[in-house]
């Protein structure tokens, strides 16, 4: 039976989905303090096992950022993904109510910007906006 839990922020759980959609997993430390971190989070269940996840981090009034939205392998294509952004985009409207102008920020990981698209997601260069850009490592 799928479940939904708010703001559960397992370490474990979400290091483990990290693995799971081949982004490899950070520290205990790091995650723990990410987590920390978050505004609001979304975990999807399957009886017990995690099987999807998205956060929302950011300053709740200027900005957003919908983070970390995976889901595993054997349950993409199933409108997990959907159920998720569904859930955070819910959240960002709620904040909408002080501020209608807060933006809302993502990184589409390669190949994956028409699932965000549907959810009214633009890429930055079609709109003038010029490009989302990344810092990127020494």
């Amino acid at each position: 039976m799928i479940t939904i839990k708010e703001n559960e922020n397992n370490v474990e759980e979400f290091n483990t989905l990290y693995d799971q959609v081949g982004w490899g997993h950070y520290d205990e430390a790091v995650s723990k303090r990410a987590l920390d971190n978050t505004y609001y989070s979304i975990s999807v269940y399957d009886d017990n096992s995690i099987i999807g996840f998205g956060r929302l981090i950011g300053d709740t009034i200027c900005f957003m950022y919908i983070h970390d939205v995976m889901v595993s392998p054997n349950y993409q294509n199933r409108k997990i993904g959907t159920l998720i952004m569904t859930k955070l985009l819910d959240k960002v409207k709620e904040l909408k109510k002080e501020n209608p102008d807060i933006r809302v920020y993502l990184g589409a990981s390669k190949n994956k910007e028409g699932f965000y698209e549907k959810f009214g997601f633009v890429k930055r260069i079609d709109d003038n906006l010029g490009y989302g850009m990344i810092l990127k490592g020494d």
